[in-house]
Protein backbone atom coordinates (compact mmCIF):
# COMPACT_ATOMS: atom_id res chain seq x y z
CA UNK A 1 0.00 0.00 0.00
CA UNK A 2 1.24 3.44 -0.94
CA UNK A 3 0.04 7.03 -0.89
CA UNK A 4 0.90 9.38 -3.73
CA UNK A 5 0.20 13.06 -4.41
CA UNK A 6 -0.51 14.16 -8.00
CA UNK A 7 -0.65 17.66 -9.45
CA UNK A 8 -2.09 17.72 -12.97
CA UNK A 9 -1.56 20.80 -15.13
CA UNK A 10 -3.09 21.92 -18.40
CA UNK A 11 -6.76 22.36 -19.32
CA UNK A 12 -8.01 20.33 -16.36
CA UNK A 13 -10.60 22.58 -14.70
CA UNK A 14 -14.10 22.94 -16.08
CA UNK A 15 -13.82 19.70 -18.07
CA UNK A 16 -15.03 17.14 -15.50
CA UNK A 17 -11.51 16.15 -14.44
CA UNK A 18 -12.33 15.82 -10.72
CA UNK A 19 -15.40 13.68 -11.40
CA UNK A 20 -13.44 11.54 -13.86
CA UNK A 21 -10.65 11.10 -11.27
CA UNK A 22 -13.12 10.09 -8.57
CA UNK A 23 -14.85 7.55 -10.82
CA UNK A 24 -11.56 6.08 -12.08
CA UNK A 25 -10.07 5.86 -8.57
CA UNK A 26 -13.20 4.14 -7.25
CA UNK A 27 -13.10 1.62 -10.13
CA UNK A 28 -9.50 0.84 -9.14
CA UNK A 29 -10.42 0.45 -5.45
CA UNK A 30 -8.43 3.49 -4.33
CA UNK A 31 -9.17 5.95 -1.55
CA UNK A 32 -8.27 9.61 -1.22
CA UNK A 33 -9.42 12.94 -2.61
CA UNK A 34 -9.15 15.35 -5.54
CA UNK A 35 -9.56 19.15 -5.72
CA UNK A 36 -9.04 22.16 -7.96
CA UNK A 37 -6.18 24.49 -7.10
CA UNK A 38 -6.28 28.29 -7.52
CA UNK A 39 -3.60 28.18 -10.24
CA UNK A 40 -5.85 26.12 -12.54
CA UNK A 41 -4.28 22.74 -11.81
CA UNK A 42 -5.86 19.72 -10.11
CA UNK A 43 -4.38 18.05 -7.02
CA UNK A 44 -5.11 14.55 -5.75
CA UNK A 45 -3.90 12.31 -2.94
CA UNK A 46 -4.44 8.64 -3.57
CA UNK A 47 -3.94 5.53 -1.40
CA UNK A 48 -4.00 1.89 -2.39
CA UNK A 49 -2.01 -0.96 -3.91
CA UNK A 50 1.02 0.22 -5.89
CA UNK A 51 -0.25 -1.27 -9.17
CA UNK A 52 -3.61 0.51 -8.91
CA UNK A 53 -2.02 3.85 -7.99
CA UNK A 54 0.36 3.47 -10.94
CA UNK A 55 -2.59 2.73 -13.23
CA UNK A 56 -4.42 5.87 -12.09
CA UNK A 57 -1.28 7.93 -12.63
CA UNK A 58 -0.97 6.65 -16.20
CA UNK A 59 -4.65 7.39 -16.84
CA UNK A 60 -4.27 10.94 -15.46
CA UNK A 61 -2.02 11.78 -18.42
CA UNK A 62 -5.14 11.56 -20.63
CA UNK A 63 -8.00 12.36 -18.26
CA UNK A 64 -11.56 12.84 -19.54
CA UNK A 65 -12.15 13.55 -23.25
CA UNK A 66 -12.39 17.36 -22.89
CA UNK A 67 -9.16 17.68 -20.87
CA UNK A 68 -5.83 18.83 -22.24
CA UNK A 69 -3.21 17.51 -19.82
CA UNK A 70 0.22 19.14 -20.04
CA UNK A 71 1.88 17.24 -17.19
CA UNK A 72 1.29 14.98 -14.20
CA UNK A 73 3.69 15.57 -11.33
CA UNK A 74 3.71 12.92 -8.62
CA UNK A 75 5.45 12.22 -5.36
CA UNK A 76 5.24 9.48 -2.77
CA UNK A 77 3.99 10.76 0.57
CA UNK A 78 3.62 9.18 3.99
CA UNK A 79 0.99 6.46 3.87
CA UNK A 80 -2.08 6.86 6.04
CA UNK A 81 -4.83 4.32 6.17
CA UNK A 82 -7.75 5.48 4.05
CA UNK A 83 -11.39 4.93 4.84
CA UNK A 84 -12.10 3.37 1.44
CA UNK A 85 -13.74 6.50 0.04
CA UNK A 86 -12.58 8.83 -2.70
CA UNK A 87 -13.99 12.33 -2.38
CA UNK A 88 -14.08 15.54 -4.33
CA UNK A 89 -13.04 18.51 -2.25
Amino acid sequence: MIRRRFVITGRVQGVGYRFWTQRTAEQLGLSGWVRNLPDGSVEAEVSGPTEAVDELERACHDGPPAAGVDAVHSEEIEHRAGDGRFEIR
